[in-house]
């Protein structure tokens, strides 16, 4: 049976107690080749801690002994570097700084975080110092200063390692984005922040601090420092380490076997890799469209340690430890223009086109958000919400949602700016609860009609077409504890609007199966005012020609898919096929496809 390391990012801890570890340590003498200071960004919950308890065990000085048990079988442990197990290593983690209070309150939550690992460095490493370190609690950056005095005049090579180096910065700049004052006094002039940065620098050119091993979210941070510390060399986007963290396919597809096996489970094989792959794959962490995409290594355990338990998959797909993305989403969405960009990168159609990520902006740029296309794409790709997914015809870089974790996380947002009252949500979930079990469109379509359009801001929704109506839809109706809801799913080529399957775990219930084709008609191609197409009855509107032919024209392609979904699931009597079209956004009418296999 797997053990595998769900919430464990302590190397020493996973392999002493034969848990689960996925060898990248072939890549260590390419990172020491890359070289001495480095600076490594991942999202959230993908493996970067792990990586630096890796990087802890294999250089520190105190655990040669232990080289063999450690790194034995693994890929350097048969052709080590020089470099092993030489380095007195000093580890900070900025996760665990307060981002709370006033500037002096995180500053002292820093500073004790500092002093910590400090004494803690002492007490490990004395026997190898030759002059006593200074702790001063009122001045963490003299304490720094100190110890790589005390270290450099032992003859000691030291080895900093910084762990979500922006993760207090980010939050004090998420929180309130209106006023960034605070989170430009940690950065700028003599910013506490700045200030730390400023020493490293300087120790690691005196030769006081071997090398830094840095990882976080976003470069945003480090290009705010600006002179504070542009000395690290940036491995991000590098296509060699593109699988330095997440889950490979072949590791991923070895894991569900050795599950399956457990359960004793002769089939589901396909199944569970299909659920996993549009659930939690589709990371790329470099601009060479040729690397394979990775799986978010949290959410993969989180599923196959649920299924491993219990034989069957979670219901809940989105873990909680990924919960946060959402303030990076709604920190978008609070934005200028953050609504019409959450539509455009719900388009599966449409994919947000950059020239190329940014790697160098501050916070003064994300004033520019709206403006900027390729800054927020960049911005949003290092939050882990947006990933590569190929190029266009001009070679621009096509930007995604991943999969459809990360698609709900917009869905769900949209639906927060849309819809804030708690009972319009009440409402819309009886109206989608109807959908799902009897098919019936009636109170989904006179919520859209009198709710969801009457919420769009004209000036910051862009799309007024099919889309628009669409994305009503995928919002109002997304439900991944029942559905794998998959907008324009390609079918043989051929792409149609919206498919809802019911999960494999969940079809033993009362749930229907949906295609979905969507139309949109303006006003002027109706020939009709919207005080007209109101006063209307939906049987008189749907019997006018440009109505009927938008019905027949997807009537037609909802007959196409529906055969391919039949031959795949097997199960005609759950599936329903409707046809929607919509008169300007002032009525919404629709037909279902009634046609069933003998």
């Amino acid at each position: 049976m797997i053990r595998f390391p769900y919430g464990n990012s302590d190397f020493h801890s996973i392999r002493t107690k034969n848990m689960l570890y996925l060898d990248r340590t072939h890549l260590i003498p390419a990172l020491e080749q890359a070289g001495q200071q480095l600076l490594f960004l991942r999202p959230r919950r993908f493996g970067k801690s792990l990586l630096l308890s890796t990087l802890v065990n294999y250089y520190d000085i105190k655990l040669a002994e232990e080289f063999d048990s450690l790194f034995g079988d693994l890929a350097i442990g048969k052709n080590p570097t020089e470099e092993r197990n030489q380095y007195l290593i000093l580890r900070w983690d900025f996760s665990k700084v307060s981002a709370q209070g006033s500037l002096e309150d995180i500053k002292s939550s820093l500073f004790n975080h500092l002093n910590a690992h400090v004494e803690g460095f002492i007490q490990k490493y004395q026997e190898l110092l030759r002059f006593p370190v200074h702790i001063r609690d009122e001045d963490a950056l003299a304490s720094f200063q100190s110890l790589t005095n005390a270290i450099q005049g032992s003859g000691q090579q030291l080895y900093l390692l910084i762990d979500e180096y922006d993760n207090f910065a980010n939050e004090v700049l998420v929180s309130d984005p209106h006023n960034s004052r605070r989170y430009q006094a940690l950065l700028e002039g003599e910013g506490i922040l700045k200030s730390l940065f400023k020493i490293i620098k300087a120790s690691a050119s005196e030769g006081k601090l071997t090398r830094v091993f840095i990882t976080g979210v976003s470069p945003v941070v480090m290009s705010d420092m600006t002179s504070g510390y542009n000395v690290a060399k940036n491995i991000y986007l590098n296509p060699r380490f593109n699988a330095l963290c997440g889950l490979t396919q072949a590791e991923l597809e070895s894991s569900v076997t050795q599950v399956l096996e457990d359960c004793q489970q002769t089939e589901g094989y396909a199944t569970i890799l299909e659920t996993l792959r549009l659930f939690y794959n589709g990371y790329r962490f470099c601009t060479d469209i040729k690397q394979p995409c990775v799986y978010n290594p949290t959410l993969v355990f989180y599923f196959l340690q649920h299924y491993q338990e219990f034989c069957s998959a979670p219901e809940q797909l989105l873990d909680s430890n990924l919960s946060m993305d959402t303030n990076k989403i709604r920190y978008i969405a609070d934005l200028p223009g953050g609504q019409s960009l959450i539509a455009h990168i719900l388009d599966e159609q449409q994919a947000l086109g950059v020239t190329s990520l940014e790697d160098r902006f501050g916070v003064e740029s994300l004033r520019d958000i709206p403006r900027d296309q390729r800054f927020m794409g960049s911005l949003l790709y290092y939050f882990g919400v947006l990933t590569i997914t190929g190029r266009s015809a001009i070679g621009e870089l096509e930007l995604n949602a991943p999969n459809l974790v990360i698609r709900g996380l917009y869905l769900e947002e949209l639906k927060r700016k849309l819809l804030p009252n708690t009972q319009d949500s009440d409402t819309m979930q009886a109206a989608a609860k109807a959908f799902y079990q009897y098919a019936d469109l009636q109170p989904l379509v006179e919520f859209i009609e009198t709710r969801y359009f009457a919420a769009l801001d004209n000036r910051d929704y862009r799309w007024s077409n099919e889309l628009t109506v669409k994305t009503a839809f995928l919002t109002l109706l997304f439900n991944d504890t029942y559905y794998i809801m998959d907008s324009e799913s390609a079918l043989k080529r051929r792409y149609c609007d919206l498919v809802m399957i019911v999960r494999p775990n969940m079809r033993q219930y009362a749930l229907l199966d949906f295609i979905l084709e969507f139309k949109y008609l303006t006003l002027k191609e109706l020939q009709l005012t919207a005080e007209q197409v109101r006063t209307h009855s939906r049987e008189v509107t749907q019997q006018l020609p440009a109505v009927q032919a938008a019905l027949a024209n997807a009537t037609q392609q909802l007959q196409e898919y529906r055969t391919i979904l039949v031959n795949k699931y097997q199960e005609p009597q759950r599936l329903r096929c409707i046809a929607v079209v919509a008169l300007g956004f002032e009525r919404l009418v629709w037909e279902e496809v009634r046609v069933f296999d003998s």
